[in-house]
């Protein structure tokens, strides 16, 4: 187990640290569950409009949501069948972005009924999950992981926890006990797994009766066109519900050719030129997808057959938070190069071609980089629902 060091503390803009009372943040949440946000929200036009958005039945199987970001596993769900009621959003280390992806989740999900609580889940447990629904189908959890991703650590192989892990993990925890969920599944980067905070959801997991499966898989091994690691975790009480198997890897170029010709020009930097030469000297001349931010620990490009590098938050923003507009380029074998767009950047997320997204690369490409690939988390839920039905049979 990691050693746990507690430096840091939320933000002054957290209610608890403005001390408000019990009432304050009763008052808060009631107005977040029915505020009606605009509707003139800036958005751009649904990617592909032959492709409909999920009807769900009112029967249909309902999920809570922590650290909900922009719905991506909400995404998955929907497309597999099952209706979230509860988001739980706000990241108050960035509460202006936090507010915009909550919006974004609002336009997406509305329909389904589902209500965006913009609180911590901390001071959602505070409150002792007011108005949540006991025994939903389902209860997700993606907690902020930036203290246990490589990107963010000090030294190799240990995470540095924060008071901020340790309370969130303790309010996942909690909601399991209190809601006390069919199914609780997690989902977060691989280091998650030594860290302290997973060992105190696991142990109240345990104490409460759920029987568990987790491991560290890569999601292009469930034909994500992106090489994405993630720990993800079922647990279930009275039947057991393991992983689902694996689907053959595609690569990034299939996914995305059809919209390439529709992508802005752009011209490589310096490195990413000295990429392609470097490619060419062994290779027969193939589309590069190659990033122009990042790559310092895996290659900067990707030849068409394979999976593309892990998509990441900061490749969308700059070091002051700002839009970054290109964030990795298309070399074709022509010599063409095309910069890589928001839109294709989702699909490569598994986003479906029904989610809008805001017309801000930062928002948008923060929305992508946080979220669960939705074309992942609907093969999961999907196989937890066939398993579920075989169980209650």
């Amino acid at each position: 187990m990691t050693k746990t060091v507690l430096s840091h503390t939320l933000p002054p803009r957290t209610l608890q640290q403005q001390r408000a009372t019990k009432e304050d943040i009763i008052t808060f949440i009631k107005k977040a569950k029915t505020k009606k946000l605009s509707p003139k929200l800036d958005v751009c036009k649904n990617f592909d409009d032959t492709k409909l958005k999920p009807v769900l039945p009112d029967d249909a199987p309902i999920a809570v949501v922590l650290f909900a970001g922009g719905g991506g596993i909400e995404a998955g769900m929907v497309q597999a069948g099952i209706r979230p009621v509860i988001a739980v959003e706000f990241d108050p280390t960035k509460p202006d972005l936090s507010r915009a992806i909550a919006k974004t989740h609002h336009r997406n999900f509305r329909e389904y009924g589902c209500k965006v609580v913009q609180l911590t889940v901390q001071e959602v447990a505070r409150l002792g999950f007011l108005s949540f629904p006991r025994h939903p189908d389902y209860l997700h959890a993606s907690p902020v992981c930036a203290n246990a991703s490589l990107a963010h650590t000090a030294k190799a192989g240990i995470g540095i926890e924060t008071a901020d892990d340790l309370t969130a993990a303790i309010a996942v925890a909690e909601a399991i006990r209190q809601l006390q969920p069919r199914v609780f599944t997690l989902e977060n980067v691989p280091r998650y797994q030594n860290s302290q905070s997973f060992a105190i959801i696991l142990n109240a997991l345990e104490q409460e009766g759920y029987s568990v499966d987790y491991s560290v898989v890569n999601m292009a091994n469930f034909g994500l066109p992106q090489a994405r690691r993630r720990l993800v975790l079922i647990a279930s009480k009275g039947f057991g519900v393991a992983i689902p198997a694996h689907r053959k890897p595609i690569g990034w170029y299939e996914a995305i050719a059809h919209l390439i010709p529709t992508m802005s020009d752009s011209q490589l930097l310096p490195k990413q030129r000295q990429a392609v030469e470097e490619f060419l000297t062994a290779n027969e001349p193939t589309p590069l997808l190659i990033q122009r931010v990042g790559g310092r620990t895996e290659s900067k490009y990707k030849p068409a057959h394979l999976p593309c590098n892990t998509i990441l938050r900061s490749h969308f923003t700059d070091h002051k938070g700002c839009n970054r507009s290109k964030f990795a380029d298309i070399w074709l074998a022509d010599g063409t190069v095309k910069s890589l767009s928001i839109e294709g950047t989702a699909i490569l997320q598994g986003f479906p071609d029904w989610y809008e997204f805001p017309n801000e690369t930062a928002t948008a490409g923060s929305i992508i980089g946080y979220s669960v690939p939705p074309s992942f988390a609907t093969q999961l839920f999907t196989h937890i629902q066939k398993q579920l039905s075989g169980a209650f049979l």
